[in-house]
């Protein structure tokens, strides 16, 4: 028997009927388009799923649907504006961070949430932050060096939303 739940994903308002066994990530993925949001292993160990629910990151793989009813969602597709990229994405770009890009989303949403409470980390913080997404082609220290480069526009007030 579906279930009415109220979410904001990438600020905007939805109004959805779920069914009560659906994840996080199929509700993203299959009922609203966003494929940013992949599924790998489907059991919390890889984080590609990772997105941010109130402000935190969650493996959307193990968060049902019903769980985050009346919760505020940000996946990939929320980060780039009208303006362009997200400092983020930009540093993962400009750094060749992003390799096959099967871990990407989840590596800069986890590097968002940690700029966005601390925009100068240092390298062991970056690694600790990023240690629940695993990445296939071991591009770890280019990943950690995009998000420290990040962290300068940050600190110019670029990265806030």
């Amino acid at each position: 028997m579906k279930r009415i739940i109220h979410i904001r994903v990438n600020e905007q308002e939805y109004e959805l009927a779920v069914e009560p066994n659906l994840t996080l990530a199929d509700l993203l993925r299959d009922e609203l388009g966003l494929t940013g949001t992949k599924k790998g292993c489907e059991m919390g160990d890889c984080g590609s799923c990772t997105v941010i629910l109130d402000g935190r990151n969650v493996n959307s793989c193990l968060i049902l649907a019903i769980q985050a009813n009346g919760s505020s969602v940000q996946t990939i597709e929320g980060l780039e504006t009208e303006a362009g990229l997200h400092p983020l994405q930009q540093a993962f770009v400009e750094k060749g961070a992003i390799q096959c890009g099967f871990c990407s989303s989840g590596m800069i949403l986890s590097g968002k949430t940690l700029l966005d409470s601390n925009p100068n980390p240092g390298e062991q913080e970056i690694r600790e932050a990023i240690s629940g997404n695993l990445c296939r082609c071991t591009g770890y220290q280019k990943i950690v060096e995009a998000v420290a480069d990040a962290g300068s526009d940050y600190q110019k007030g670029q990265g806030g939303e």
